[in-house]
């Protein structure tokens, strides 16, 4: 478990592993909290924030020297190892143990378990991913897996534990600036021209802004109005008060959601959505790449509306009639763009409780392992490329005025900016707070309970101290869950992966300020 509180964060899928471990598993958890996860582990690795691709080179170079790649697998299955072992041989233990605080020791350990293990996974999810080279993060864990044959077979494998239900499914039908459904790529001339002709309309040659760069260009003017389903930007975005500057000057925005949200509150038109696991029918796709149909139970309150009978009565208004497809005509038309659904029919969804792409045609079960291929000799398609990353610490530095550095995440009890969890109580909820280890505490003066003052380079927010032993000194807490009564997003920041355009929420530089003192 890599920068994943499985526990809090993904309860569900957390059961399934603590039956492994009753299995006999082993588990390693790389977090620089000593979290609810961590505490099931043999093994935790404290590491200090930002330091992912160090540990991981350096977890690369022991298993390396101590000769316990897959020599078999490297050679038929992948290219660029050469480049990659002279990337990773100045992260030596000890190196890499001074720069992220884990000890020599802990890495070996891992390094050996994980490569000696008959079948292993790496488990990720935003603690690996929220940060200014999330993707090279990623890369770095895609290296080890590539150099143990720890990939595509059974038991063995990559797992982007997903954040929220069907984010996965989200992707496959296109919801990417750079992609179509089934992710074919935009800027491909043959693939273009397929759904051109399909849909009959010419299309961007050029990817789209993702999330980060469209806030840029509302910034700088370049776009003047905004369509928003089903998100809260208004409270989820990193450095939320410039977030919201950057939406109150849009000339125009519309906002479709379940729920009236600080970023509806905000909007010119808010059309109310259906809730689609219940009040509509379609498919959602599992981290497991499974789809599986959703059937409508009831009918959606007031005047609520399916999200495609909103986007067909728009497209209606703006000219263009799209008729009025069910649920299963507008996936027959996905299908039949995407090579991976192609067959995928509603009756085999139905018949098999759900199938995993890809599934090029109807006689097909579904593929169990994505990277299969890789163990095919030949392998199937091209081989799997090692990528050297190098280590670069997070862009809000700590200073003398910022010596702490505070991460994010989840609660058991709550979920992402609150919309969906805050409405119902729990009797294991609490207010929010700022997290620190006692020995900050005792450095800052502050008792367990008192209210304090939070000061990042971009905001400030006051909440009450609670400590947690499983916080070393230096390294502080909190969550977005509670934005009305503390508004964590303030101090963020908003630097963000070039590649991915995911924000570093996970690395923001604070100072802790006693406001009895700052009053005085």
């Amino acid at each position: 478990m890599w920068g994943s509180n499985a526990r809090n964060a993904h309860p569900i899928f957390f059961h399934h592993v603590l039956k492994g471990l009753r299995n006999g598993a082993r588990m390693f958890t790389v977090d620089p909290r000593r979290s609810e996860t961590a505490q099931w582990a043999d093994v935790w690795l404290g590491i200090d924030v930002g330091t992912d691709i160090p540990l991981a080179n350096a977890i690369g170079r022991e298993i390396i020297h101590a000769g316990l790649t897959n020599d078999e697998f490297i050679e038929r299955a992948t290219i660029g190892f050469e480049d990659y072992q002279t990337s990773v041989e100045p992260w030596t233990l000890d190196v890499a143990s001074d720069v992220t605080g884990v000890p020599a020791e802990a890495i070996r350990q891992l390094a050996h378990e994980y490569a000696r293990a008959p079948t292993a996974q790496l488990c990720w999810t935003l603690g690996i991913t929220e940060h200014h080279n999330a993707t090279d993060n990623v890369l770095s864990l895609i290296n080890l897996s590539l150099l143990t044959g720890h990939v595509g077979r059974y038991g063995s494998g990559l797992v982007p534990v997903r954040g929220q239900n069907n984010v996965q499914g989200g992707g496959d039908m296109g919801a990417l600036p750079n992609k179509y459904p089934g992710f074919q790529d935009v800027e491909n001339d043959e693939i273009r021209l397929k759904f051109e002709t399909s849909w009959g309309s010419p299309l961007p040659a050029q990817n789209g802004w993702h999330l980060s760069q469209m806030f840029e260009a509302m910034d700088k003017g370049q776009m003047r109005s905004l369509y928003v389903i089903g998100e809260n930007p208004a409270q989820s975005e990193a450095d939320v008060s410039h977030a919201i500057d950057v939406l109150n000057r849009l000339d125009f925005m519309v906002v479709q959601d379940i729920f009236m949200t600080k970023t509806a509150e905000l909007a010119d038109v808010v059309f109310p959505a259906a809730a689609g696991w219940a009040e509509t029918d379609g498919t959602v796709t599992s981290s497991e790449r499974r789809v599986q149909l959703v059937r409508k139970a009831l009918d959606p309150p007031g005047e609520a509306r399916d999200d495609s009978d909103i986007i067909l009565d728009l497209a209606r208004a703006m000219g263009h009639d799209w008729g009025n497809p069910t649920a299963e005509q507008v996936w027959d038309e996905l299908r039949s763009l995407s090579p991976m659904h192609a067959g995928m029919s509603y009756k085999r969804l139905d018949e098999l409780g759900g199938i995993q792409w890809p599934c090029p045609d109807e006689n097909h079960p579904g593929e169990l392992f994505l990277h299969s291929r890789l163990w095919s000799d030949p392998i199937g398609g091209p081989p799997a490329p090692f990528t050297p990353v190098e280590h670069s610490p997070p862009l809000d530095e700590l200073s003398e005025d910022y010596p702490i550095r505070l991460t994010t995440g989840r609660r058991l009890d709550s979920y992402n900016t609150g919309v969906q969890s805050i409405g119902y109580t729990s009797p294991i909820r609490d207010e929010e707070t700022i997290d620190l280890s006692p020995e900050d505490g005792e450095m800052l003066g502050v008792g367990e309970g008192e209210l304090v003052r939070i000061v990042s380079r971009r905001g400030v927010i006051e909440a009450p101290v609670r400590f947690d032993r499983g916080l070393r000194a230096g390294l502080a807490f909190m969550t977005p869950h509670f934005p009305d009564e503390v508004d964590t997003n303030q101090l963020t920041a908003d630097a963000w992966d070039p590649k991915s355009g995911t924000a570093e929420f996970k690395a923001t530089a604070i100072r802790i300020e006693r406001i009895s003192e700052t009053v005085s």
